[in-house]
């Protein structure tokens, strides 16, 4: 965790969870040398079996990296994680996107699907943003700059450990702004009831959990909020955003070179692609 874990991942408390939620309770106290490539398979197994396929095929790479560098470090001489295929089967990339409808059956009573208006803002701003859960619940209102209509993402609250700056459209400015008013005083954009540490993403998530019947009542499946995310980025596409433009938009990387050479902000752009995005949600709203 010292060497190696926490200096080379954005998130080590992920690896630090699945160590001791599903290693450490088989392995704690043994010998890293006496641990046989079939016990490496049961403990996979055991992951598969309670219906978590895609936590097995994590838990197998994260084993594969501590063996190896059990190997860097003379620690141990060979690693018993020797898997030719992946424990918990190929993953399929999540598909889901919010229809138009079920758009317009959200924005026209935003409420009714949320119950909570402090869920209903969230909602709002990630689909109006594209961007992260994490970054808005990381988020501090010295991030938030009302005049500029800018949102500023600092590297350490990026997923990718790239912080960037998002547009602010009049609407988001307006969904910031409710939730400012509900922070009373609080420096977090989604303070914790305490007010002195921001909300845990989680929380917000199972807030939409609760909700799933609510939507489905009213015509939209199931969906989580990094659905969300992936609705923006479909209707930039729909839109004919320029593709490079959209993938700024969520601050993804770029590939190969332009990734190196390409210093640009596009500042400007992201604001003309969201200023669409959210003209087309407002005409849905009509």
């Amino acid at each position: 965790m010292e060497r190696y874990v926490k200096p080379h991942r954005k998130r080590p408390e992920y690896v630090s969870a699945i160590l001791n939620r599903d290693v450490l309770p088989e392995w704690r106290g043994r010998d890293a040398r006496t641990i046989k490539p079939r016990e490496v398979i049961d403990v996979l197994d055991k992951i598969v079996d309670r219906g978590s396929r895609v936590m097995a095929n994590r838990t197998a790479a994260i084993l594969d990296q501590l063996f190896k560098f059990g190997i860097h470090r003379a620690i141990v001489d060979d690693s018993p994680v020797k898997l030719l295929i992946r424990p918990g089967g190929k993953e399929k990339p999540r598909e889901r996107v919010l229809s138009d409808d079920e758009l317009r059956v959200f924005l026209r009573d935003p409420r009714a699907c949320t119950r909570f208006e402090r869920l209903q803002r969230v909602i709002m701003i990630l689909l109006l943003t594209g961007q992260r859960r994490g970054e808005l619940t990381k988020a501090k209102w010295t991030d938030i700059d009302f005049e500029a209509r800018t949102w500023t993402i600092p590297d350490d609250n990026s997923k990718t450990g790239r912080g960037h700056v998002v547009p602010l459209t009049d609407w988001v400015s307006e969904e910031f702004e409710a939730l400012k008013r509900e922070a009373e005083g609080s420096k977090w954009v989604l303070p914790a009831p305490d007010s002195k540490q921001p909300i845990n993403p989680k929380q917000i998530t199972r807030s939409l959990a609760k909700c799933v019947k609510r939507f489905r009542e009213r015509g939209i499946k199931k969906f989580t909020l990094h659905d969300l995310r992936r609705t923006c980025r479909t209707g930039l596409a729909a839109l004919k955003v320029e593709p490079h433009v959209a993938e700024r938009v969520l601050n993804h990387a770029l590939p190969g070179v332009t990734a190196i050479y390409d210093r640009h902000a596009y500042l400007d752009e992201k604001r003309v692609a969201l200023e669409l995005w959210s003209e087309h949600l407002r005409t849905l709203n009509t």
